[in-house]
């Protein structure tokens, strides 16, 4: 029998302390995955993948104890050598190898997507096709690492202003937002439906918290094949209560955007490099009333406004475009949404009715966050219920919640896989979605 204690010290060493805490000329062992082997007769470099990055390995003849052709690409090793200085290699250093012990080994003989190359120069789809491989390429992998940071500071940032981190159910008995874009199932006989939000759950634990978020999937059956829609994204969710009025929404994202930007330049720089990302200014972000920058930019770019209750694309592109050339901005709030367009426990404008404390924020021209402050008055909510007609079936342990009372709250989602792309310039959500599920895609 034994106990165990905690994590074991590895005898094998990482790249950060093959930098920080070993000699040039030291004996080290290190393992890693083989991304490619470029064979120069007596001598040969084969460099391989690490979670930090690429090492450079020397393979030379009169001084490794084993054969070269022993190594394939994508096997796994564990190399003994010696450390050594060369700016020309990854990270400045190499290794000489010395000894050898192959860990495992591919059993196919070609890979299916040339992942050593520097971009890898496919389609989409076959990306996709092959995801776990293609992810091994040091540039795609990079963009998750930027999405991770995005998600890491959400969390940070979140916790250091006193929010409380929650985990609710993705399957319920009806859906936050209603409409027809709900996924419907079966659960033991009974009818549930797929999360679009968590919104009910999260407003019902400001009433416990004061100050809750989420990051988790949602679920959107909308038959939209855009580079810009998915059937499951992450949300990134956060619902605050006793709030002066929306703006302290919009300060608090804004809060946040600083924060990641800031943990992005620390944590990140080798991945922004490697991806060529110039961080946005976020020091100040404007915010102009829903009807104004319609107007503006239908005035201003030529654009006729089809739509009179919501953004189209093209306004949204346009806007982002204004707020660039005006304010010097890549991101805008767009405030007061149209009544019509918003789900029923949006509140509606005091001074106007027909308009709602919400917003969008736009991150170079596309929308990535929809908030707003909440209905917190029961009677105000059922009377909003009624004038839509709709049913409150399934509703019944949210609108009690606001039967005994709950401060002025509300909150944002942001959609992580937009934000992503938005940030690193790809065109398709694809490309910043581990595993997209669209129309067409529901595997791998």
């Amino acid at each position: 029998m034994e106990f165990m204690t905690g994590v074991k010290k590895k005898e094998t060493k990482e790249i950060t302390e093959l930098l920080t805490g070993c000699a040039e000329g030291e004996v080290v062992k290190i393992n890693g995955a083989v991304h490619v082997i470029r064979d120069m007769g007596t001598v040969a470099f084969v460099i391989l993948r690490k979670r930090e990055g690429l090492l450079q390995c020397v393979y030379e003849k009169e001084t490794a104890e084993f054969d070269i052709k022993m190594i394939k690409e994508a096997a796994t090793l564990e190399v003994t050598g010696v450390l050594k200085q060369n700016e020309k290699a990854p990270n400045g250093i190499e290794i000489t190898m010395q000894k050898v012990e192959i860990l495992s080994e591919p059993e196919a003989e070609m890979m299916p997507l040339a992942i050593s190359k520097w971009k890898l120069n496919t389609s989409l789809e076959a990306k996709l096709n092959y995801r776990s491989i293609a992810l091994r390429n040091i540039r795609e992998r990079a963009k998750f690492r930027i999405q991770e940071g995005l998600t890491r500071a959400f969390r940070d940032f979140l916790y250091s202003q006193e929010f409380t981190e929650i985990h609710t159910p993705k399957i319920g008995a009806k859906g936050a937002e209603g409409g027809a874009n709900i996924f419907k199932l079966e659960y033991f006989h009974r009818p549930a439906v797929l999360a679009q939000s968590p919104q009910f759950y999260k407003q019902m634990m400001v009433g416990v918290f004061d100050r809750v978020f989420e990051t988790a999937p949602v679920f959107r059956a909308e038959k939209h094949n855009t580079k810009r829609h998915l059937n499951e994204y992450t949300s990134l969710d956060f619902e605050m209560g006793y709030i002066d009025g929306f703006e302290d929404i919009m300060a608090m994202e804004t809060g946040y955007l600083q924060y990641a930007m800031k943990l992005l330049q620390k944590e990140y720089a080798k991945e922004l490099k490697i991806l060529g990302v110039e961080l946005p200014d976020v020091s100040r972000i404007p915010a102009v009333r829903f009807h104004d920058i319609k107007e503006i930019v239908s005035e201003k770019y030529g654009h006729k406004m089809r739509n009179p209750f919501d953004l189209e694309p093209e306004e949204e592109q346009l806007i982002g475009k204004y707020a660039k050339e005006e304010w010097g901005s890549d991101f805008v709030f767009v405030t007061h949404y149209p009544s019509k367009k918003r789900p029923f426990y949006a509140m509606d404008d005091p001074e106007d009715s027909k308009y709602t404390l919400s917003f969008d924020l736009l991150f170079k021209g596309l929308e990535i966050t929809t908030g707003g402050q909440r209905i917190h008055d029961y009677q105000k909510l059922i009377e909003k219920i009624e004038a839509r007609g709709m049913e409150t079936d399934g509703m019944d342990q949210y609108l009690a919640t606001f039967r005994h009372g709950m401060p002025p709250h509300g909150g944002i989602g942001i959609g992580l896989e937009r934000l992503t792309m938005q940030l690193i310039g790809e065109d398709n959500v694809r490309e910043t979605t581990l595993f997209p599920r669209d129309l067409s895609r529901l595997e791998p």
